[in-house]
């Protein structure tokens, strides 16, 4: 580990020396030069529950990328970044990463999903030419609010994406993008099929992301999008979105449709089966820094003989969503109702304080101990940011979240989960 976060600092000077000798006609083959990084430490600590000990994880997530003109043509830049992911030497924790941790009671660790690892993250060709950019290799890709497409920039080990895209806004207020993805790589990308010996953490596929979005006003903007997760499902949707200021309130909501249908795009010759729906409604509230908010979240289910199936979302940042206890990563085979208020405060100099409560049922009734029911539980969270005074970039961070159970069979254990960590990032300009 020693020699790879040498060999991680040392990437930006290796970088560098090829801009001052790699060159052919006068013409550098990379120049303008820029390094962004991050240094992530954190503490989790989890209580899942059940007969696992408590998981007790001490993580440092370092982050570096080097982004340079190529081959002096205008628009034309390339990226390299690495990630790389330490737990300090200690392992009072399960990464599920094919290693078993345990107690001195003999008890396996609850989860926490940061493996020691280190990885390449980016390492991608773009050319941008007025308004349109073309796009080649492994990089991040976050659409919208997360909830279909994003990164699990969460967790430490973030999610890359390997694609092919291209993103126009030539025409005023409108963003279109195309992309076909081709390989993820990180946590979190397991849930896709995967026959290739690629490695831990790494998964193949064939999928298709198309995203538009037109702002027809600061009040309302209109987002349409089609991702073909290949061998899994179809989702097509509608979203409308907007800020209004209402006297001394900013308000910001949220409406959004879709549908899931069998998947278009083959993988292994495996095609996925789904006919599933989901819709969120969502309005907040800024009333001088008083942070207000109620939310509705529906993801369709199945009785197991309707021929439906339970609305999905494999590459979403799931942790943003139904609450941070991370009990409904994957939705429930009937489906999920996720009802839930927000309060906070958010102030210059005092940071941001959040508290969510959230409500849970499932669509369709699901077994139980004595029978069936709809009762998936509750959980409080609560977060607490704020930038750390005399260090420039260097924010900390408390974290909590508290799910009590509910009656339906696999959800009848208690969560508690705390955070405590900082996070520097830097740059050159």
């Amino acid at each position: 580990m020693r020699k790879l976060l040498l060999s991680m600092a040392a990437l930006p000077l290796v970088i560098g020396g090829l801009s001052v000798s790699a060159s052919a006609d006068g013409i550098n083959i990379l120049d303008n030069m820029k390094l962004k990084g991050e240094i992530r430490p954190r503490y989790e600590n989890v209580d899942d529950g059940t007969t696992n000990a408590n998981a007790n994880a001490y993580t440092v997530r370092t982050k570096l990328a080097v982004t340079a003109g190529l081959l002096g043509v205008d628009g034309l830049s390339a990226t390299v970044g690495v990630i790389s992911v330490n737990n300090l030497g200690s392992h009072e924790y399960n990464a599920l990463d094919g290693k078993t941790y345990k107690d001195g009671s003999g008890n396996n660790y609850a989860v926490v999903l940061d493996p020691q690892k280190a990885m390449i993250s980016n390492a991608e060709i773009n050319y941008a030419i007025d308004k349109t950019t073309l796009h080649a290799g492994r990089g991040q890709v976050n659409l919208d609010n997360q909830r279909f497409i994003g990164t699990v920039g969460w967790r430490q080990l973030e999610r890359s994406y390997d694609s092919v895209f291209v993103a126009n806004n030539s025409i005023k207020n409108l963003s279109v993008l195309a992309a076909w993805v081709y390989g993820l790589q990180g946590v979190g990308s397991k849930p896709l099929p995967d026959n290739s010996p690629l490695g831990e953490n790494t998964y193949d596929t064939n999928t298709v992301l198309l995203h538009a979005a037109y702002t027809v006003m600061p009040e309302l903007k209109v987002t349409a999008y089609d991702y073909m997760i290949a061998g899994i499902h179809d989702t097509y949707g509608l979203a409308l979105t907007g800020k209004v200021n209402a006297n001394i309130a900013k308000l910001n909501y949220r409406a959004e449709y879709a549908l899931q249908k069998d998947s278009t795009m083959e993988i292994h010759n495996s095609n996925g089966k789904a006919d599933a729906y989901y819709y969120n409604l969502d309005l907040g509230a800024n009333v001088n820094g008083i942070l207000a908010g109620v939310n509705y979240e529906f993801l369709s289910g199945t009785t197991g003989t309707d021929g439906k199936t339970a609305f999905g979302t494999p590459l979403a940042t799931g942790h943003k969503f139904n609450g941070w206890a991370d009990k409904f990563l994957t939705t429930p085979t009937g489906g999920l109702k996720d009802f839930n208020v927000r309060l906070g405060y958010k102030a210059k100099g005092f940071g941001k304080l959040l508290a969510v409560y959230h409500t849970f049922t499932a669509d369709k009734v699901m077994a139980t101990s004595t029978g069936t029911s709809d009762d998936l539980g509750s959980e409080f969270d609560a977060v607490y940011t704020n930038k750390i005074p005399g260090v420039n970039n260097l924010t900390g961070l408390l974290k909590y979240a508290d799910y009590s159970k509910g009656t339906v069979t696999g959800y009848t254990n208690d969560v508690q989960k705390i955070w405590v960590g900082l996070d520097y990032k830097f740059a050159t300009k």
